[in-house]
């Protein structure tokens, strides 16, 4: 008999395991970053689609915003587009879009398809920025504050959830 129930109390006891292991795992999603509460790295980078016209870390400061690192080859940045649209279209916050390792043209093409939310998008075609930020992958935003500090990083896709328990309480601070 308890042959029998001895595999069957392990099975029980291995999924109970995997069970704790995975709520704790959902609570520790959040990877920090070393430069929330430092000045945003500096750069100078093209505006897609307008090559010539270049815009540096000293250009963007005096009003906080979020840049939005996106890539038309990235699935989640389509899922999340909606939701940086409505955040743009509010008036609460500048949305400047910051074109991670993409082609120009189906960058603009992917813009022309799904809108344009964006102030304007940088073009980061080496990737050289997202690196001094720290990307790991597209979608993450930066929420920078008027003196360009980083105070709050986002991993994966904005969501509504995001804006209202994240993004606005640290604008209005």
């Amino acid at each position: 008999m308890i042959g029998r129930l001895l595999p069957i109390a392990l099975f029980l006891a291995l999924g109970l395991l995997l069970a704790a292991g995975l709520k704790i795992a959902d609570h520790k999603t959040e990877i920090p970053s070393p430069l929330i509460g430092k000045p945003m790295p500096d750069f100078t980078l093209p505006v897609l689609g307008q090559e010539d016209l270049m815009i540096s870390s000293e250009d963007l400061l005096g009003k906080p915003f979020l840049l939005n690192v996106w890539a038309s080859w990235c699935p989640t940045c389509r899922y999340e587009h909606p939701v940086i649209t409505g955040l743009a279209e509010s008036g609460a916050l500048r949305v400047i879009g910051l074109n991670y390792r993409d082609e120009a043209e189906d960058a603009q093409q992917w813009l022309q398809r799904f809108g344009d939310p964006y102030e304007f998008s940088l073009a980061d075609l080496s990737g050289r920025t997202g690196i001094d930020f720290g990307v790991y992958a597209a979608p993450e935003s930066f929420l920078i504050d008027a003196e360009g500090i980083i105070v709050f990083k986002q991993i994966g896709a904005v969501t509504e959830e995001v804006i209202r328990q994240e993004i606005l309480p640290r604008i209005r601070q």
